[in-house]
């Protein structure tokens, strides 16, 4: 009953045959591109790039971008290495169970759970706050207790908004992942023609003087909008408690604001989640990692570069930053197709973000450490059904009752943690399974992928004191699971008794 048992890559893809079991190969490279930029640009560019500038690093928020986006290359090649080897669903969850042990397999799975259903849940509440602003624009009031403006019970807030767009896009997931993909491209195309729009029409209102100073002096830290109420001592980085140092503006600031905005980089990994629907993933996923993750990059960086010109970064502290820029230039009309793009761009990253959460939940129940009910697909739509309607009703429950914005850092943590073991787990992969057939190779192994580890390590202890003590609430949970349940229910423990009572069969 080790622990550490592993998974071997040829049993993983081997598992990909069962008939119950067994996902559509539809997607080419040009649908894991949209589904990559699909999920990236959603709530970091429209959202937290301002929070960001406003409370953490200034217009040095563009230094946070890069900082961030050197970061996820680093990871990146490495999840685009497995995800081309081991073309299964699951993405971290799979590459470390063939690497690094069952017990590094749950964890990491336990936390892409968390990641992405928190994720999902958070950008829900945002997606609900823009489309309320369009429906002022238009004349339609809609009641605040409906929207999440104030409490209907005893402190609950209800945001029905919020629980239909959850809800809607479960259905498309479900149907299917050709439908899914082209969905996705639609709303894509619109968002990347918005923020095009925003980069151009937004040099003509740039002064340079709001760049000045480029680096603000460190200091502490403004409240962020909406954060919900401070925590003080615990809302400070680890990294600031260790060494003394303010978390907001100077240098710090700037790796800070790297942390916070690394929201905005989660997406590109959940491409590697849909290997097994992949028709060539050996090709085509590369190109969608990487890909997106390149061309999103850029826009970030164009983008916050744009932002911080137009007004001052002490303006931008706000959930719809770009929509208020316009605003504040006297472009009313600007920020509200601003605010369509953003409708459009956080549909696109919640239905991705649902398709993720549920292939990572199908790998851990085909696996069986989670029970094999529900990794069964729909007979007509080969999608896991079950799964997706499960997922689906619990973000929007907690979208309907929760601020959750809140726990965007939790979010981030869960990534961080999931680049880690990946990067890890290629130079594990690479001394046990040299042979294993490559179509992608990470160069420079081991030095690259340690150099991730570095960098995600150093991004991980930016992140406040609060936001660690949740983590391991949520992993002390995942413990109880795996020696409570799934240590004896999986396919591996089940296949190590069958080996023993052949052995004492013949012996």
């Amino acid at each position: 009953m080790s622990i550490l048992r592993t998974k071997s890559v040829e049993q993983s893809i081997k598992d990909t045959e069962d008939g119950e079991h067994q996902l559509k190969r539809e997607l080419k490279a040009l649908d894991l591109l949209v589904f990559g930029i699909g999920m990236i640009i959603g709530t970091g560019i429209f959202v937290l790039t301002g929070i960001a500038a406003a409370t953490k690093a200034g217009p040095a928020i563009v230094l946070s971008f890069v900082v961030s986006g050197i970061t996820c290359a680093f990871a990146a090649l490495c999840y685009a290495e497995f995800a081309s080897s081991v073309p299964v669903a699951g993405s971290t969850y799979t590459f470390a169970y063939a690497s690094l042990g069952e017990i590094v397999a749950w964890i990491i799975g336990w936390d892409l759970l968390l990641e992405v259903i928190v994720g999902a849940s958070a950008v829900s509440v945002s997606w609900a706050k823009y489309f309320n602003t369009i429906l002022h624009y238009i004349g339609i009031q809609l009641p605040t207790s409906l929207t999440g403006g104030q409490p209907v019970i005893a402190g609950l807030n209800i945001n029905l908004l919020a629980t239909c767009i959850a809800l809607l896009l479960t259905i498309v997931v479900t149907i299917g992942i050709r439908e899914s993909a082209r969905f996705n491209l639609v709303v894509t195309s619109i968002k990347l023609a918005v923020v095009v729009f925003f980069i151009i029409f937004g040099l003509f209102f740039i002064k340079a003087a709001n760049w000045v100073p480029f680096i603000p002096p460190a200091g502490p830290a403004p409240h962020p909008a909406n954060a919900g109420s401070s925590n003080g001592f615990l809302d400070q980085p680890l990294i600031a408690l260790i060494l003394g140092q303010q978390s907001a503006f100077g240098f710090q600031g700037i790796i800070t604001g790297a942390a916070v905005v690394f929201f905005a980089y989660i997406g590109f990994e959940i491409v590697s989640t849909t290997a097994e629907e992949t028709r060539n993933p050996q090709r085509d996923m590369p190109i969608g990692i990487l890909g997106s993750l390149l061309v999103c990059t850029v826009l970030y960086i164009a983008v916050s570069f744009v932002l911080t010109g137009m007004v001052s970064y002490k303006q931008l502290n706000t959930e719809a930053p770009m929509a208020t820029a316009f605003t504040l230039v006297g472009q009313g009309w600007a920020a509200v197709l601003v605010s369509i793009g953003a409708i459009c761009g956080l549909t696109s990253v919640i239905m991705v973000q649902l398709l993720g959460a549920s292939r990572v939940f199908f790998a851990m129940s085909r696996d069986r450490l989670l029970p094999a009910w529900f990794a069964r697909t729909h007979p007509r739509f080969r999608t896991p059904y079950r799964i997706n309607i499960i997922i689906g009703c619990l973000v929007a429950i907690i979208a309907t009752i929760t601020p959750i914005q809140e726990l965007a850092d939790l979010v981030n943590y869960g990534t961080l943690l999931a680049f880690i073991l990946v990067s890890i787990a290629v130079i594990v992969l690479r001394r046990r399974n040299p042979d294993l057939p490559r179509a992608f190779r990470v160069p420079w192994v081991p030095l690259l992928p340690i150099l991730s580890v570095l960098c995600c390590t150093y991004l991980l202890i930016s992140l406040p004191i609060v936001t660690w003590i949740r983590f391991i609430v949520w992993l002390a949970i995942g413990f109880a699971v795996y020696f409570l349940y799934s240590m004896h229910h999986s396919r591996l423990a089940a296949s190590n008794i069958e080996d023993r009572k052949e052995a004492v069969s013949r012996g």
